[in-house]
């Protein structure tokens, strides 16, 4: 059985898969490359086989029609062998240092008396013409090179949150859980990174800058245009999420506060876009969420509803336009289009 399977997720991805793919072949043996083909109309599925001829064993192509983002991280934790399971996205790569550590550490776990469910790394947001690179890490949060618990898990600032590209599952744990996100739908990620876990015991943090995740494309799913654009995927999105905490009963009470803090982020986005949008439709539809979270779950709701970034996106007049900019200035710092 492999070590780690990694996903990479393609669509139309010709322009920039190689460096992706190329980054993560270091792995060798002990990894698993799926190169899953979306559906795409360029040369993407002639370089996935291309990459599966020329290293078989390390590489496997899988072609599918369009599910989009969500259909394509479903079907590699599916097709995965591997003990754990991470995502690369195609526009993505991985340091090859970091990936020795996180592959070292990984073999060193399965080895150990605990089962760990999760594996975090620092990411790195490359931003296209920026000189100074902004590290995302959890040193101040998350007890360091040791196995520990949600008890163990110290607080962590908004704008400060475990990210698809900061995690690696153990895949069996995906697959218990049922996670399966859904298809045709931008901003899934969150979902991936917030439906496991409370399915999550035993977690274990490595301070290495590990994923560079690149922002810069004009259209990239989290370019501020293009997120109010689709505002309707984000909202999907946050209330599938609403759906999620609501029904998954008891768990931790560190990790019930965790993820609360988490939707208390999500929804923040959610109404500063349709805020920022300012038509009369985009004011509806933010009501209609608040009043979706209300009747979904009436105690999430008040918690969301008076939190700080909740009266931030609610205050009427001139002061509450300009905490909403702050909050705003917090949802570009979420996703790093700032």
């Amino acid at each position: 059985m492999k070590l780690l399977s990694i996903a990479i997720p393609c669509y139309n991805s010709e322009a920039y898969m190689e460096n992706c793919i190329k980054s993560l072949l270091p792995g060798g043996d002990e990894v698993e490359i799926l190169v899953i083909d979306d559906g795409s109309k360029d040369r993407t599925a002639e370089i996935a086989d291309e990459y599966q001829e020329k290293y078989p064993g390390i590489v496997r192509a899988i072609h599918q029609p369009n599910l989009g983002h969500g259909g394509a991280v479903n079907t590699g934790i599916h097709n995965a062998q591997g003990l754990y399971f991470k995502v690369v996205d195609s526009d993505d790569w991985v340091n090859e240092e970091s990936y020795k550590e996180i592959l070292k550490t990984l073999e060193e776990l399965v080895k150990g008396s605990k089962t760990v469910d999760l594996l975090i790394s620092n990411f790195v947001y490359e931003k296209q013409g920026a000189t100074r690179k902004k590290v995302m890490q959890y040193r101040h949060c998350l007890p360091v090179n040791q196995i520990f618990t949600w008890n163990e898990v110290g607080h962590m600032p908004k704008g400060k949150y475990l990210l698809m590209h900061s995690m690696i599952y153990r895949t069996q744990l995906l697959l218990e859980c049922n996670l399966t996100l859904p298809e045709h739908t931008f901003y899934v990620d969150n979902i991936f990174a917030f439906d496991p876990l409370p399915y999550v015991q035993n977690m274990y943090y490595l301070d290495t800058n590990f994923y560079r995740y690149f922002i810069g494309r004009d259209d990239q799913s989290v370019n501020e245009t293009v997120m109010i654009r689709r505002i309707d995927q984000q909202l999907r999105v946050n209330k599938l999420m609403v759906n999620s905490y609501t029904s998954c009963g008891s768990m931790n009470k560190r990790t019930r506060a965790y993820m609360i803090s988490y939707l208390d982020i999500i929804t923040t986005i959610s109404s500063s876009l349709l805020i920022r949008s300012g038509t009369k439709e985009a004011l509806d539809k933010k009501k209609e969420l608040l009043e979706y979270i209300r009747s979904t779950n009436r105690a999430l709701y008040g918690k969301l509803r008076h939190s700080l970034m909740g009266n931030f996106m609610n205050l009427p007049g001139r002061g509450g336009r300009k905490v909403s900019v702050a909050a705003y200035k917090l949802c570009q710092k979420f996703y790093g289009f700032n």
